[in-house]
């Protein structure tokens, strides 16, 4: 069997906040194999976006292992670090807020070009221009102000920048919940598509088990800052076990068992 790309064994984190220390993340362990998706679904406070930070180095665990294409990712810095950094990348819940308010599609598309040196100056339009076909806009799109295009046009530009640089693994932190119903449905289907193509594995945070059978392969249930039951996503919907995986499934009242990743409509939010 191979090992996963992602390994995190222990972690945990607490923070300081009004004089009293508040244990965010409680020995928590997970392991994301290359091209699955991993969907980290809890009510909100359940340590869900602490352990998305951490993933992403954002925020230093107080304790635990961590490790990232074989790496030790606690430890790498420097030139190493903003060498990995390439293959780990992030989409936001909120697509606007992601972006300089004042940047238009070209310039959104063109950073990680640049930092990451994949492409020169003069070949850069043809590189954004092929970002933009893969999540299906049209090249015109790149003298638009970010802030003028549509949440879900923001949304793929989002997925568009966080592929450039061919990561291994892509972060999604509630990215379809700020989208109508329909849009969702799309960029959903848009990140399988993406997925199935580029071999792209990814960690899906989110609320609604809705969205958990649309995209995991497994699940891992957060409940105050610990992992309370994890496993195949169609088993633990149609078979919770603990009583916040019973409780994310109760608010989701059209919820079927399914059959695992689907195409069918997403049930509305609860």
């Amino acid at each position: 069997m191979k090992d996963p790309i992602l390994f995190l064994n222990g972690i945990s984190k607490r923070f300081e906040r009004d004089g009293k220390s508040v244990l965010a993340l409680d020995g928590v362990s997970v392991s994301i194999m290359a091209g699955e998706t991993l969907a980290l679904c809890g009510p909100s406070g359940s340590g869900k976006s602490t352990l998305a930070r951490i993933v992403l180095r954002l925020t230093a665990p107080d304790s635990g292992e961590m490790h990232f294409l074989g790496r030790d990712w606690r430890r790498l810095e420097g030139a190493q670090l903003r060498r990995m950094r390439g293959s780990l990348q992030m989409v936001f819940q909120d697509p606007l807020a992601a972006f300089n308010p004042r940047a238009t599609v070209a310039s959104a598309l063109a950073d990680p070009l640049r930092i990451h040196r994949l492409a020169s100056r003069a070949k850069r339009p043809a590189a954004i221009a092929g970002l933009l076909e893969r999540v299906g806009l049209p090249a015109e799109l790149t003298i638009r102000p970010i802030h003028e295009i549509s949440g879900g046009q923001r949304q793929r530009v989002a997925i568009a920048r966080a592929i450039a640089t061919k990561p291994s693994l892509i972060v999604l932190d509630e990215a379809v919940s700020a989208l109508d119903v329909s849009v969702r449905g799309e960029i959903l289907a848009l990140l399988r598509e993406l997925q199935e193509t580029e071999g792209i594995a990814y960690l899906f945070i989110t609320h609604d088990l809705g969205v958990v059978r649309t995209v995991a392969d497994r699940v891992a249930i957060m409940d105050a800052g610990r992992i309370v039951e994890t496993g195949d996503a169609r088993q633990i919907i149609a078979d919770p076990q603990s009583a916040m995986a019973k409780a994310l499934v109760a608010a989701a009242p059209r919820l079927g068992t399914g059959s695992g990743k689907t195409n069918s409509p997403l049930p509305s939010e609860s």
